[in-house]
């Protein structure tokens, strides 16, 4: 299975829990893995937190702050959604602005 920015996945270990893949596509095709931020359901909106819905219907709030690196032949992971392109953009600004120097 091939994975890309923007996908919304399922980590078979981890119950109840959506991530969304934030590596840009050419980091995941060199190294076959990606970092991922959780998505959750109830939270507030803010700077890190960003509001996303997926193309078909999923939704919910991106945790940048929770990134993760994810070795999916290590871990079972399933595909669920994809993001739109405007709310790939959104998340990746937030990401960039944490590693930005001061």
């Amino acid at each position: 299975m091939t994975f890309e920015q923007g996908n919304i996945i399922k980590i078979n270990d981890i119950k109840n829990a959506h991530f969304i893949i934030v590596s840009k596509n050419a980091f995941i095709k060199a190294t076959g893995m990606f970092h991922v931020c959780p998505v959750i359901k109830a939270s507030n909106p803010g700077p890190l937190h960003i509001k996303v819905s997926g193309q078909k219907g999923f939704s919910g709030t991106v945790i940048c702050e929770q990134i993760k690196l994810i070795d999916p032949s290590a871990r079972a992971c399933t595909k669920a959604d994809h993001l739109p392109y405007g709310d790939i953009m959104e998340v990746s600004d937030a990401l960039q602005g944490v590693f930005e120097y001061d």
